[in-house]
């Protein structure tokens, strides 16, 4: 399976694209890897931006009117194991909550936005964290994806 990314970035502060750019794809490809996805060619837009706009799609979208790490807006309703169509979705990530939560949980900034790209993409493959025994679930494959690019266990205490 290949997934063609999309990357826009519409806010300052996120450092060079082209690193940024291969961090996202590393995040991409590992979680692919790990998944297996059915061999479908599928293509991911990643939206880089900052808290205010972050804050305007919770609102719109979740009715939560905060900035937030990372949506995830799936093309396509999947279940866990389903192969996605030709578009994935979409993953918007928001620059200051990364940088102030990668700060308060002692973590790079490279490491966290790793995460958030890993946990954005596996929303849109169907997987979530509204029950416990989802969370767990997602929890432990986003570990594991993590761990294949050698970044630590991001739930450790």
């Amino acid at each position: 399976m290949t997934i063609e990314i999309d990357l826009s970035v519409e806010a300052g502060g996120w450092g060079d694209a082209e690193a940024v750019s291969a961090l996202i794809r590393q995040s991409v490809d590992a979680a692919v890897g790990r998944l297996g996805a059915a061999a479908a060619d599928s293509e991911l837009s990643v939206l880089l931006t900052d808290d205010a706009a972050m804050q305007r799609l919770n609102a719109q979208w979740r009715d939560k009117d905060r900035p937030t790490n990372v949506l995830s807006f799936p093309a396509a309703a999947l279940s866990p194991g389903d192969a996605p169509g030709p578009v994935l979705g979409d993953i918007v990530v928001a620059f200051q909550t990364v940088v102030a939560e990668a700060a308060l949980e002692d973590k790079s900034f490279e490491d966290h936005l790793r995460h958030m790209i890993v946990h954005g993409l596996l929303h849109l493959f169907g997987y979530d964290h509204l029950t416990d025994e989802d969370a767990d679930e997602m929890e432990t494959l986003e570990t594991a994806i993590l761990a294949d690019i050698g970044v630590s266990d991001p739930y450790s205490a």
